[in-house]
């Protein structure tokens, strides 16, 4: 499998900002995760690219919390909700994006990471177990209890 790593860039972002909750902290992060990996890149196994920068993102982040005297907590708020238009069909589509990402964000860390690598970053259940160092059958356990959780707070706030 070839890395294009235009098409990764995104998606590390989405990452980052998953992990740090700033915009300007993660692109910072971004950066430094296409840098590092292309000062190491000719030491990487083939095959095991996509878990490599995803790992080089991931202890960033950690390396992030850990200067700053936060390792014990994972996101530093920087959210701003705006309404553009009073239109009723974007007012349903944000109150809906609103109780699903509030949804998510009562779910444990690790299976917010799981959904936002398989959903908003759209990768296959073998990138996830290398890049999450677990067995596909756990992604998959993991996957459904995420989805499950989902479903029960969802349900309870009357979705």
């Amino acid at each position: 499998m070839s890395l294009n790593l235009q098409d990764q860039y995104d998606k590390i972002y989405k990452y980052c900002y998953f992990k740090v909750k700033n915009k300007e902290i993660a692109e910072d992060l971004t950066q430094e995760t296409f840098l590092k990996y292309f000062n190491r890149k000719p030491r990487i196994n083939r095959g095991k690219n996509l878990a490599y920068l995803y790992t080089i993102a991931k202890n960033l982040c950690i390396d992030f919390y850990r200067e700053r005297g936060r390792s014990d907590a994972l996101y530093v708020h920087d959210d701003k909700v705006q309404l553009q238009s009073s239109n009723s069909d974007e007012v349903s589509k944000f109150e809906i994006n609103y109780a699903v990402r509030q949804a998510v964000s009562m779910l444990p860390v690790d299976l917010q990471e799981l959904l936002l690598l398989r959903y908003a970053n759209e990768l296959g259940i073998n990138e996830i177990a290398n890049i999450m160092n677990i067995s596909r059958f756990s992604v998959y356990r993991k996957l459904n209890k995420a989805l499950d959780l989902l479903k029960t707070v969802l349900r309870e706030e009357g979705f």
